[in-house]
This record gives structure tokens, C-alpha cells and sequence, in this order.
């Protein structure tokens, strides 16, 4: 008896990239662009001018209170208590036989929330994981699937940004969040990635996705920028030696034999320590 093929999910800006010609194949339970052009030209075209990328198969949740960040601290292996505002570290969630459930980045965006971002394939298990060890003095909201993300990276990202921004993303340090409106919409503006370029991540809500993406695009037509695939951001990662959940790490993986021991506080409390 034949089973039906599981459903798959589609990002706001699907209807874009197959407007584009990008090749689709299926990742993370999402229907997502592989390459537009080829994944050598892509490739050269972040390293060399500007990139952009729909990653928002990633997930975002939302932690609020006054625990959020102590909640926070004993999830997450790196210093999240030490975090400023506006200001954004890179982490791993472990369980406590001290092996990887994922790695996230955490944001923290106002004086009493942060955002962590989250891998796709583990949005389910990451949620699942938080509330098992959630206090009662925090509020969690698991805003993957109503947030959208787009990145743009490459040398030229901050000029084609900034086109488009109130926000003084010129002088965002790396690691650094603030709040601003790209293409007049309302947004989450972090100086992060996955390139090793400079470069920025942009969160808005689904339904401005479109208009914050085409307006990148247009803004930085003269500047070379391209729509970039899956493909190429895997080449690009590979290059700034960045590990891949579900690759380079996963639950059979600690942080030290994967390289990631850098990301442990060690002195501190945290689960699988």
C-alpha cells in the first residue's frame, strides 16, 4: 500500500525563487533554493561583491521575563549572562550526557528578551528540549514558522544595506542586534552569518519577506549582488570551517571533539557540563 509523501513547507519567498530559476529540492522538511546561477559563481559572488540568501527554514524563539536570561545561561554552553544589549553570542544547547542537541546563535534584543536562532531540522526537538527546562518567571514563544530571514553577505552587504535601513548598520560591531526598517519594514538587524564574510541577517515577519528581499536585490543590482543558494552557503561554510548540525555535529558529538570547546563557560553552571 503506498503511503503519501510527507508534506513539505515553503518559505515566504518561494514564489521568488522559482521566479529566478532556482533549482528546488527538498531540506529540512522545506522546499529550498539549491542554486540559481551555479554554486561556483554564487560562490565568488559573496566573496567578491554581495550574496543573498532566504534562510528563514531557521527558527526563532522568543524567551521574556525575568528569567530569560538566567533561563538562558544554564541552557546554553557560552557566557549568555554576560551578554549586553544588542549584542549576540554563538552557543550550543547539550543535553546532560553532554553531547550536541544543536547550535544557536542568541540575541539579545531588548533589556528583558532574547531571540535564539535555531537550526531547521531541529526546530521540534529544540522546542521540546526548552520546555523541559523552562522556569515559571519565563515566557517562550517558538516564532519559527511566523518569522522570516533574510541574509546578506559579501564585502559590499553594509553599503547595500544601509541603502535600505534606518538603522546604523555601518557601525554595528560584529555580533551586534539592533531594530530598524528595511525596505520599510519593521525589522530585527543582526551583524552575523554563515560566510565568513561581514554580513548581516535580517528577521521580519512573513509577510514582509518579499518586499525587504527585493529590495536588496534592487538596491544592490549595480553592486553584483546575487541570490545565493543552499549550495553555495554550504561551500562558504566549508571555507570559514563553520560545522553543520546533522553533518559535522550532532547528538553522538561533544563540544571538544568537535572543535567546539571555545564555546563552553566553563565555569558555570549549564546542562551537560
Amino acid at each position: 500500500m503506498a503511503t503519501e509523501a510527507p508534506t513539505m513547507r515553503r518559505t515566504p519567498l518561494f514564489d521568488k525563487h522559482a521566479a529566478l530559476g532556482a533549482k528546488i529540492v527538498p531540506f529540512a522538511g522545506y522546499e529550498m533554493p539549491i542554486q540559481y546561477e551555479g554554486i561556483v559563481a554564487e560562490h565568488r559572488a559573496v566573496r567578491g561583491h554581495a550574496g543573498l540568501f532566504d534562510l528563514s527554514h531557521m527558527g526563532e524563539f522568543f524567551f521574556k521575563g525575568r528569567g530569560a536570561g538566567a533561563t538562558l545561561d544554564r541552557l546554553v554552553s557560552s557566557d549568555i549572562a554576560g551578554l549586553a544589549l544588542g549584542q549576540a553570542r554563538y552557543g550550543l544547547l547539550t543535553n546532560e550526557r553532554g553531547t550536541i542537541v544543536d547550535d544557536v546563535i542568541v540575541y539579545r534584543i531588548s533589556d528583558g528578551e532574547y531571540m535564539v536562532v535555531v537550526n531547521a531540522a531541529n526546530i521540534a526537538k529544540d522546542h521540546a528540549h526548552v520546555l523541559a527546562h523552562l522556569n515559571e518567571d519565563v515566557v517562550f514563544d517558538d516564532r519559527s514558522y511566523a518569522t522570516a530571514l533574510v541574509a546578506i553577505q559579501g564585502p559590499r552587504a553594509a553599503d547595500i544595506l544601509a541603502s535600505q535601513t534606518d538603522a546604523d548598520v555601518r557601525s554595528l560591531p560584529s555580533f551586534g542586534v539592533t531594530h530598524g526598517r528595511v525596505a520599510g519594514a519593521r525589522a530585527t538587524l543582526a551583524r552575523t552569518g554563515y560566510t565568513g564574510e561581514d554580513g548581516f541577517e535580517v528577521f521580519v515577519a512573513n509577510a514582509d519577506a518579499a518586499r525587504v528581499w527585493d529590495g536588496l536585490l534592487a538596491a544592490g543590482a549595480q553592486q553584483g549582488i546575487k541570490p545565493i543558494g543552499l549550495g553555495a552557503r554550504d561551500t562558504l561554510r566549508l571555507e570559514a570551517r563553520f560545522s553543520l548540525y546533522g553533518n559535522d555535529i550532532d547528538e553522538t558529538t561533544d563540544p571538544i571533539e568537535a572543535g567546539l570547546g571555545w564555546t563552553c563557560k566553563l565555569d558555570k553552571e549549564f546542562t551537560g557540563r
